[in-house]
């Protein structure tokens, strides 16, 4: 190809561009480097950057691919026959390069005249051994001569392909993009539509990969792209990667492929690559990529000789760049490479000997440490792995009507300790990013394989099973699954006693085992131990002993390089930083949360993380935020039964519509997730929601259900298991007190309480509430105290949305202290309320906005009500002459 024809500029390649142009462009015959080389991996635009290179050199640039089939010279062929001006020409040429004169004597027939010539060479390591060695020849000479010296060779390859060029070429290497030029790259010039919700999931899917996101569009359905349709849990699905990844991984021999499988398989499950938070590079760092994709090389060899596979192509495999070896440690560089090599290199089992093991002994994360069970205050997938290998059907017994119907005779044929790994592994893969009663029954049936033979890993499992069964808000099933066996010893068995008795209600039961492994906790420096100790903190209530240990268990996690434990530990410590009521602290972990959650593929751990982020987000009234963020958790959680991250999600959609004033909407809300029963709530979050649910409801007329609610409140702070609940109950009480005197009274208890708790944003709340009431008993000179002190904190939190409100209820106390809106906030009114708003503004009494409307007066009274909340107005006056500044 002529540098004058060529695509457009590849998208974020202006960098590697520019780079080629430095070392290819020179004046003079003897300027420039002579051999350039181009890395880069399936579909990140090897191809588009050499061609856009040719149509920029000054000079005469050809492209030349790997020819279609592979036969001695028919590389040379085709680069000659692009060079010369007819077929003899090329012909003689080629007889010239077979010669002893080589692929200079060729290029000398075939390129006369004066001035440099670029020849870029795409996939040079497809070509014919014959023309490889004879173009290595050539660029070995010391001193080519004529033709020859005006060459400049760009030669491109892919990883696992080595390029037989001199050793001191300069190499560039393509980067994945950066989120601007992917985010240009979705926008291109094929003209399909992508939706800024779904666009945004694609490129965090996507991680920078240009070949990964373009295949990803193509395959989307329109009405999907488009935002229109359900989509998928994941957009960048396997037939995604298949189709990016299949060439390279079809060109490795057969050995090599399986062996890659076997690796990715002993590294983790396939379930997503490295994903950002935010518009930065898309490939992580490399210490972090091996960090989340890594195994010990005695694990992956030991699954390959179980499994039958030859492991002489490992040193292949690591020369090649498909994995990088660290010490005893063996890494995947590429995620998406890894789950690619977990699809396409897939190994069947053979039948491993009785006593032999499907995956290594004891069930262990990605860095080969022992996996440890955790407690429920919070769930979290432990290590990421990919699901078992299909086994081979015994084609001697398949006609037997019990061999159709049982498992397979390879199957029947291994050992327990075998079986219970192999569903072990099954279950990691589903608690990674699958429905989690699904890791629920290959924890409870890995349990029951292991039994006596592997009582420590039995055990594991057990607490593996009930730690899925507590993200899905099944009581029973974890205290089916707490049924430990009996040699279990210390506080692996007061752990299991003290959640047995707080699933039960017998708090009183339950303290004294837990109070133990917190305590002992105290002492401990290995991570799942330390958080062992803080989720039980976090069953009892006590936040502040979880945060430590929490904190403790990310520092010696980090230190230790324990990837796979981060979100897990992340997601116990934004809990206890949440129940604390430190909203920005809870906001941090959780933002780091769901960047390891990404790196290591734990989806579920994310659906979590985007559930605490828009808590977070709806305390500081950041309303799109808070809907983002659920919508996310509530993407993946509801198809995978996550109960815990669905009820936190739901909870911070109601929290915003009370933070936005929008009190009946969001009784609405919360009325499910308080109610008993499996339509309910998640049970370990039911009752802390009770409180904005009374408060929601007696603001919207509902007193009985908020009542109701209260009792059973009552009943549950008795407990002592949440230090806020006596503070929160006076609170409900004090809502529902139909007299001014007993409100007060309820009202002071509240913040006696509240001293003692130590939860700022709560006692905020607490004395908006108070002040509401006595401005509301026209007592506005004693309401401003409250109030004032209720802003003061809602503002110290970063809570602007309940500040707004705080703002409104001083200004209708008649303080200066609150803050005009400004005009520009009736943008934030609905269609509905700002058509409204403008009638009233212009004189209109409710009567007659609805029959200009065609709505009923209480429809109207409603609507205006919302528009004065939301402006924190106080009167039709201020509302006229909010419109007429707006108006201009």
């Amino acid at each position: 190809m002529t540098s004058g024809t060529g695509p457009p500029a590849p998208y974020g390649r202006d960098r590697e561009l520019a780079l080629l142009a430095g070392l290819l462009h020179a004046a003079g015959p003897d300027g420039g480097e002579r051999v350039v080389c181009v890395a880069g991996g399936p579909g990140e635009g090897r191809s588009g950057l050499l061609a856009r290179a040719a149509r920029d050199f000054p000079g005469p640039a050809h492209l030349v691919g790997a020819p279609g089939r592979r036969v001695p010279w028919s590389g040379t062929r085709a680069l000659l026959a692009a060079l010369a001006p007819s077929g003899a020409a090329a012909r003689r040429a080629g007889r010239l390069a077979r010669g002893p004169g080589g692929v200079a004597a060729a290029l000398a027939a075939v390129l006369p005249g004066r001035g440099p010539v670029l020849l870029c060479l795409d996939d040079l390591p497809l070509w014919d051994a014959h023309s490889r060695a004879a173009l290595a020849a050539h660029w070995r000479a010391p001193d080519p001569r004529g033709a020859a010296a005006r060459v400049r060779w760009l030669v491109a390859a892919a990883p696992g392909r080595p390029l037989p060029v001199p050793e001191r070429a300069p190499l560039v290497r393509l980067e994945r993009l950066a989120r601007p030029a992917a985010r240009a790259l979705l926008a291109g010039p094929d003209g399909r539509r992508v939706g800024g919700a779904v666009a945004e999931r694609l490129l965090d899917e996507a991680a920078g990969h240009p070949g990964v996101l373009a295949e990803a569009v193509r395959r989307l359905p329109p009405a999907v792209l488009a935002g229109t349709a359900p989509a998928p849990v994941r957009l960048v699905g396997d037939d995604t990667l298949a189709a990016v990844y299949g060439g390279l991984l079809g060109a490795l021999p057969a050995d090599g492929r399986r062996l890659l499988g076997v690796v990715a398989r002993a590294c983790g499950t396939p379930d997503g690559p490295y994903e950002p938070d935010g518009p930065c590079a898309a490939d992580p760092p490399d210490d972090v990529r091996e960090e989340a994709y890594r195994t010990e090389v005695g694990t992956a060899l030991a699954l390959a000789r179980a499994l039958r596979v030859p492991v002489e192509a490992l040193d292949g495999l690591v020369a090649a760049g498909l994995l990088r070896r660290r010490g005893d440690e063996l890494a995947f560089p590429d995620p998406f490479l890894r789950r690619a090599a977990g699809l396409l290199g897939a190994v069947r089992e053979e039948g491993a000997k009785p006593g032999g093991c499907a995956v290594p002994a004891g069930t262990a994360e990605p860095g080969g440490h022992p996996a440890e069970p955790t407690g429920p205050a919070l769930r979290g997938p432990s290590l990421p792995a990919l699901p078992s290998l299909p086994s081979l059907p015994d084609a001697r017994h398949e006609r037997h009507r019990a061999d159709r119907l049982g498992p397979p005779p390879a199957v029947r044929a291994r050992s327990g300790a075998a079986r219970g790994r192999e569903l072990l592994a099954r279950g990691f893969a589903a608690l990674a990013g699958g429905p989690v009663m699904d890791a629920h029954e290959s924890f409870a049936q890995a349990a029951k394989a292991l039994g006596e033979r592997c009582p420590a890993e039995a055990a594991d499992a057990r607490f593996l099973a009930m730690e899925a069964a507590w993200a899905a808000g099944d009581v029973g099933a974890c205290l089916a699954a707490l049924d430990l066996a009996p040699a279990a010893r210390g506080t692996e068995r007061a752990f299991a006693e003290g959640l047995r008795a707080a699933l039960t209600i017998r708090p009183d039961r339950a303290r004294t085992p837990l109070a133990r492994v917190v305590a002992g906790g105290a002492g401990r420096e290995e991570p799942r131990l330390l958080l062992r100790a803080g989720a039980a903190a976090l069953v009892l209530g006590d936040v502040a002993a979880a945060a430590r240990l929490h904190g403790r268990a990310l520092a010696r996690a980090r230190a230790e390089r324990r990837a796979s434990l981060l979100p897990r530990i992340l997601e116990h410590l934004a809990y206890a930083e949440l129940r604390a009521g430190r909203y920005s602290r809870a906001g941090h972990a959780a933002r780091e949360g769901l960047r390891a959650a990404r790196a290591t593929g734990q989806h579920n751990s994310a659906a979590h993380q985007h559930a605490v982020l828009a808590l977070v987000a709806s305390v500081t009234g950041d309303g799109p935020a808070a809907a983002g963020h659920a919508e996310r958790a509530l993407a993946i959680g509801r198809p995978h039964g996550l109960a815990q991250a669905v009820t936190l999600a739901e909870w911070a959609l109601a929290r915003a519509d009370s933070g936005a004033g929008l009190a009946e909407r969001a009784a609405a809300r919360l009325a499910p997730l308080v109610g008993p029963g499996p339509r309910g709530g998640h049970f370990a979050l039911r009752m802390l929601a009770v409180p904005c649910f009374v408060e929601a409801a007696v603001a919207s007329g509902q007193e009985a259900e908020a009542r109701a609610a209260t009792e059973e409140y009552a009943r549950w702070a008795a407990y002592g298991l949440d230090r806020p609940a006596p503070a929160q109950l006076a609170r409900c009480r004090a809502l529902l007190a139909p007299r001014g005197e007993e409100a007060r009274r309820w009202f002071g208890e509240a913040l006696r309480c509240h001293e003692e708790s130590g939860n700022d944003f709560e006692r905020a709340r607490t004395l908006f509430a108070y002040g509401v009431r006595l401005r509301r008993l026209r007592r506005p000179g004693e309401a401003r105290g409250p109030l004032r002190d209720a802003l003061v904190a809602f503002e110290r939190a970063a809570a602007e949305g309940w500040a707004r409100q705080a703002r409104a209820e001083l200004r209708a106390t008649g303080a200066a202290g609150g803050r005009a809106p400004e005009p520009a906030a009736l943008a934030s009114l609905t269609p509905q309320q700002q058509r409204i708003a403008r009638l009233v503004a212009d004189g209109a009494t409710n009567r007659e906005v609805a029959a200009r409307l065609s709505l009923s007066p209480r429809t109207v009274d409603h609507h205006l009500r919302g528009v004065y909340a939301r402006l924190q107005l106080r009167s039709r006056v201020e509302l006229s002459a909010l419109v007429a500044e707006a108006r201009g």
